[in-house]
């Protein structure tokens, strides 16, 4: 089912994210450039090694992992958090733990396009991605 996430997708729509950095604690400065930022997300399948690259003029990061096993990610806003990617109902479902947080990024795909669901207490945000022909 990963293989259906497969791909190269780039940032069309996005809704509260400044709002959600915020919650996570990023710095002023940081979420005036993120906000501006209009990255891309590469997903690779490698037997059953997943790879996420997150592409942009601001900043690049790669995560590498199983799903089901937990592993250790720095993020773009240097966070060191454990991570945990799972598949449930056709969504990809990446936990982030911290300090005694946690947020949560859903990626799913709904007509064709890949939509990024990110959850940190009671604060949502969504970035909508299209494929890259």
């Amino acid at each position: 089912m990963v293989d259906a996430f497969v791909g190269t997708w780039k940032l069309v729509d996005t809704n509260n994210f400044d709002e959600y950095m915020k919650a996570l604690g990023v710095g002023f400065a940081t979420r005036q450039v993120a906000g501006f930022t209009k990255p891309t997300t590469i997903i690779e399948l490698d037997g059953d090694k997943v790879t996420v690259k997150t592409q942009s003029t601001f900043k690049n990061t790669e995560i590498t992992f199983k799903l089901g096993e937990e592993f250790d990610e720095t993020t773009a806003d240097d966070r060191h958090v454990k991570s945990l990617v799972t598949l449930d109902g056709g969504k990809l479902i990446h936990v982030q733990k911290w300090e005694g947080k946690e947020t949560s990024l859903v990626r799913e795909l709904k007509d064709g396009k890949l939509v990024l669901t990110l959850t940190m207490g009671n604060v949502v945000s969504t970035r909508t991605y299209e494929k890259a022909t």
